[in-house]
């Protein structure tokens, strides 16, 4: 009588294919993870300049930026804060009729007139922390940053 043995994997065979799995995708997380990041970041830079293109466009139809206290909800609403604006679009300057969110979910800071930018305006993100400074991906994106400029 012969004995058949029957097809299978042995625990040390299925241990080293799930080493290996472990292995591929410690890798290949750890790029990903690093690609949001700077997608995140990207992503700010870009929105921080459709910012400041309708702060252009705000500027040509009321002669001023917006102040610091009336924010960059003045794009999107007529302000009742002084100076009142003269000639507000009635759509308003964002498309969607609100200020997006920056990346990390944090809002846009804005400053009329800027620190860094004393003839125009300052528009920053904080980065993903959402506290001032930091380093990496908590730190700060802003419009005075060379690579923001583009």
């Amino acid at each position: 009588m012969r004995k058949t043995r029957e097809a299978a994997f042995t625990l040390i065979e299925i241990m080293a294919v799930v080493v290996i799995i472990g292995l591929l995708t410690g890798i290949v997380g750890t790029a990903i993870i690093g690609r949001l990041n700077q997608a995140n970041t990207t992503a700010a830079k870009t929105q921080i300049k459709q910012l400041e293109a309708a702060l252009d466009f705000y500027r040509m139809d009321n002669g001023r930026y917006p102040t610091t206290e009336q924010g960059l909800e003045a794009l999107v609403a007529p302000s009742t804060i002084e100076p009142a604006p003269r000639n507000f679009r009635p759509e308003g300057y964002l498309q969607g009729g609100k200020v997006p969110p920056d990346p990390w979910g944090g809002k846009y800071e804005y400053e009329s007139p800027g620190t860094h930018n004393p003839y125009g305006v300052d528009i920053w993100s904080f980065g993903a922390d959402g506290q001032p400074g930091g380093t990496g991906t908590d730190a700060d994106v802003g419009n005075w940053s060379d690579d923001t400029r583009g």
